[in-house]
């Protein structure tokens, strides 16, 4: 197993929400199954802590801004 680092985790993760569509706001859950596909595998939890570590607010909340 290669080792990512927390850089490139928090990168991949600002990168998908940065990317994110109107109708499809990404909950961390999503965030979770999206990383798998660049073999990034990591606890919801985690990808909340990331989140909140980039000042990025909560799906919930995101959705706010497209209403």
């Amino acid at each position: 197993d290669e080792e990512i680092s927390s850089k490139t985790i928090e990168n991949r993760i600002k990168e998908l929400i940065k990317n994110e569509k109107r109708d499809d706001i990404l909950s961390d859950d999503k965030i979770v199954r999206l990383l798998e596909g660049f073999d990034i595998r990591i606890a919801r939890r985690t990808v909340a802590k990331y989140r909140k570590k980039l000042n990025i607010l909560p799906s919930s909340k995101r959705k706010n801004k497209f209403l």
